[in-house]
């Protein structure tokens, strides 16, 4: 019997060692869906594309939002991955800047997918802990802003700059309907 002599990429022979995921062997370019994008940063990062990872990047980019861990896990589901993994993953996927973390009032880590986008700030209401984009004019004014302040460190010689801005407040929102709720009912009479 002849040994087998077929055409397989190196990108193939690579990719099936790595994973048996069908998104192992992403395509480059700008037809990509968000979860192709993030499974090609894994992989030029050095990273495998595992099933659990791009289970966690789908839920994650599904919920558009800063997210946390465990409501990512809740997300997944318990059959997913465990809740370890979601940490790990999240870990790498920070270290690689493939996600951006935010906090909560409470210093609860939030996780927001980061593919190549413009930092997205964010507004957490005290109260709710509901998380709200900051509106557009003010997003560019303190992203010029704060390009200045690390340009100004990198002239100083820092590297790897990076920042995290929150801003927490009462929503207007969120006090109208705790005051709603607080006001007894007055009794017909």
């Amino acid at each position: 019997m002849a040994p087998f002599v077929g055409t397989l990429s190196a990108q193939t022979m690579i990719a099936s060692t790595q994973t048996n995921h069908p998104i192992s062997g992403v395509k480059n370019g700008k037809d990509q869906n968000p979860v192709e994008l993030a499974c090609s940063k894994l992989k030029e990062a050095g990273l495998r594309i595992t099933q659990p990872r791009v289970a966690i990047l789908a839920a994650l980019i599904k919920a558009g939002r800063p997210t946390s861990i465990d409501a990512l896990h809740g997300e997944l589901g318990p059959k997913s991955c465990d809740i370890v993994t979601v940490y790990r993953c999240m870990a790498a996927f920070e270290s690689i800047g493939l996600v951006r973390r935010a906090f909560l009032i409470n210093g609860t880590s939030l996780y927001e997918i980061n593919l190549g986008d413009p930092n997205r700030y964010h507004v957490v209401c005290k109260q709710t802990n509901k998380v709200e984009e900051l509106d557009t004019a003010s997003a560019a004014e303190l992203r010029r802003a704060v390009q200045l302040v690390e340009e100004t460190l990198r002239a100083q010689g820092y590297s790897d700059v990076g920042h995290i801005v929150e801003f927490f407040g009462k929503s207007p929102v969120g006090h109208r309907a705790q005051a709603e709720v607080s006001v007894p009912a007055v009794p017909a009479t």
